[in-house]
């Protein structure tokens, strides 16, 4: 069970975006979220916003309204209730979109959610991106994946079964060389983060 939280950016594959959400998983829509509910064949089991760019429902569910003026987004304080609430594995949908300020803020959930020793994934039409400060595995069913350095950590790493392989080196916020690798044929990529951590990004076909 993981708290699902959709947010207001542009989905286009709403069918790709609910094979990601699980019957038990507990549901948070965010403000114009709500806007996806329907298409995603879900019933929100929580609603959080300020509710400037979708009307409060009317509805016998909960409903938590916030203020306009607040130091967390709709997202983030949807975030941290979930934590409250114990939630160990999170997901992102409509999380990225043409606010590219939110769109950061999103992705910086995902080190909150990394450094307190929990699961976070953000998935739009294009890519599905995490945290990662132990090792992952990408398939070649993905045609490209990016290590990219969103903490500004120190880190090690190593990656192998890649057309671009690495051993023990750093990928740093000012030279952010690891973008567009690929899996080789047959094979599945392994990525070890010996040191600090990054962000593990898996692009679609």
């Amino acid at each position: 069970m993981k708290c699902v939280i959709v947010c207001g950016a542009t989905i286009l594959d709403y069918e790709k975006a609910a094979s990601y959400i699980e019957k038990e998983d507990f549901v948070i829509a965010c403000d114009s979220g709500l806007y996806h509910i329907k298409a995603l064949g879900v019933e929100p089991d929580l609603i959080v916003g300020d509710f400037d760019s979708h009307p409060k429902p009317d509805t016998k569910g909960e409903i938590i309204e916030l203020p306009r003026e607040k130091d967390d987004t709709d997202s983030v304080f949807a975030l941290k209730e979930g934590i409250k609430r114990g939630f160990e594995e999170f997901l992102f949908l409509g999380a990225l979109g043409k606010r590219f300020d939110h769109g950061f803020v999103n992705v910086s959930s995902l080190l909150m959610l990394d450094s307190i020793g929990k699961k976070g994934m953000i998935v739009d039409d294009y890519c599905e991106m995490e945290v990662i400060s132990s090792e992952a595995y990408v398939s070649e069913t993905y045609p490209y994946f990016s290590l990219l350095n969103i903490s500004g950590e120190k880190n090690d790493i190593s990656i192998s079964g890649a057309k671009f392989p690495l051993d023990h080196k750093e990928i740093t916020p000012e030279y952010q060389y690891g973008v567009s690798n690929e899996v080789l044929p047959k094979e599945t990529a392994h990525i070890v983060v010996h040191k600090g951590r990054i962000l593990l990004v898996r692009d679609f076909d």
